[in-house]
C-alpha cells in the first residue's frame, strides 16, 4: 500500500483501522543499522523516523479511504508543532497512530503521535499529497 521497503520501512503491523485513523506499530530491533551509526555508544532513533513512521502509517490510511494516486507517491508537504518527548531506543516498539483531521482535494491533514510503553515520544501535525512518480525507462 505504499512504495517504501527495506531498509526504510517503519511500520511492520496495522493493528486498526477506521475511515480517520490508524493504530500501527514496528518493533526496532537492536540490530537495526541505523543503531550502529546513531550513536554507536548510546543508540537513539532519530527523531525525522519518528516522523517517517507516521507518514508511512498515513499512507497506508489514505490508500485505505480508496483515494486513487494513480502514477503518483505520497510525500509529506508540511510539518508543524513537531515536538520530540522521550528517547527511543534498540529493543523498543513504536505504536503509531496518525489521524485525519481534514482534506482539501488531494492534501490530507493528520495528527501523528509515537509513543513507546504507553509514553508519547513524538507528535506532530502533518499535510501529505501525491506528486507524479519519475517513470523508469528501462
Amino acid at each position: 500500500m505504499i512504495p517504501n521497503r527495506d531498509p526504510w520501512l517503519w511500520i511492520d503491523d496495522v493493528v486498526e483501522m477506521t475511515d480517520s485513523t490508524i493504530s500501527a506499530q514496528k518493533f526496532l530491533a537492536p540490530e537495526l543499522p541505523i543503531f550502529k551509526g546513531h550513536y554507536p555508544d548510546f543508540p537513539l532513533l532519530p527523531g525525522v523516523v519518528l516522523c517517517e513512521a507516521c507518514l508511512e502509517a498515513s499512507a497506508i490510511l489514505i490508500a485505505n479511504l480508496g483515494v486513487s494516486i494513480d502514477g503518483r507517491i505520497p510525500v509529506a508537504t508540511g510539518m508543524n508543532n513537531v515536538r520530540f518527548r522521550k528517547m527511543v531506543r534498540p529493543g523498543d516498539r513504536l505504536d503509531i497512530e496518525v489521524k485525519l483531521s481534514d482534506r482539501v482535494q488531494d492534501a490530507f491533514f493528520l495528527r501523528g503521535t509515537v509513543r513507546v510503553d504507553g509514553r508519547v515520544c513524538a507528535s506532530l501535525d502533518f499535510v501529505t499529497t501525491a506528486v507524479p512518480s519519475p517513470v523508469s525507462e528501462e
